[in-house]
C-alpha cells in the first residue's frame, strides 16, 4: 500500500485529507474545459469577470421599458443599467416586487453576473418611476 503513495510523493502530489479533498474539488470545478496540459509551467487562471462595485444610487443610469414580445403576450416591464453586485441587484429586485406586490426576477446577460436586469411582472412603469426616485435612483427615466 505504501507503493502508490510513494510513487504519487514522486510526481510532487501528496495524500489528501478530507478538508485538502474538498477544496481540490472546488478547484476542479472551476477548471471547466481544461482536461491536460503537456507544458510543465502552466498554470490555470480563471477567465471570469470580477464583480463591479456597486455605485451609489444617485449615479445610477435606469432605464425602464415595457416589453410583449417572446413573452407569451404578457407584458413585462424591464429595469435596465444598473450596475453593481449581484446581491444588490437581487435585493432591488425583491424591493420593486413587494413595493407592487407583483412577480419578478433578475436575469443576467450571457450566464455571466454582471449586466443584469430585473423583470417585473405587469406594466408598472410610472409606479417603478416613482419607487426608485424614493429610493435615490434619481437618474431613471
Amino acid at each position: 500500500m505504501a507503493d502508490w503513495k510513494n510513487a504519487l510523493a514522486a510526481l510532487g502530489a501528496t495524500e489528501e485529507t478530507n478538508d485538502n479533498k474538498e477544496k481540490t474539488d472546488i478547484d476542479r470545478k472551476k477548471r471547466v474545459g481544461v482536461v491536460y496540459s503537456t507544458n510543465p509551467n502552466y498554470e490555470y487562471s480563471d477567465d471570469s469577470q470580477a464583480e463591479t462595485d456597486t455605485l451609489p444610487n444617485n449615479q445610477q443610469k435606469l432605464r425602464l421599458n415595457m416589453e410583449r414580445a417572446g413573452r407569451g403576450g404578457k407584458t413585462v416591464t424591464l429595469v435596465k443599467g444598473f450596475v453593481g453586485s449581484e446581491e444588490d441587484i437581487t435585493a432591488l429586485c425583491k424591493l420593486l416586487k413587494q413595493k407592487c406586490g407583483v412577480g419578478g426576477s433578475v436575469t443576467f446577460a450571457n450566464g455571466t453576473k454582471v449586466g443584469g436586469e430585473i423583470i417585473i411582472q405587469g406594466d408598472h412603469r410610472q409606479r417603478l418611476v416613482e419607487i426608485l426616485k424614493k429610493e435615490g435612483y434619481t437618474q431613471t427615466k
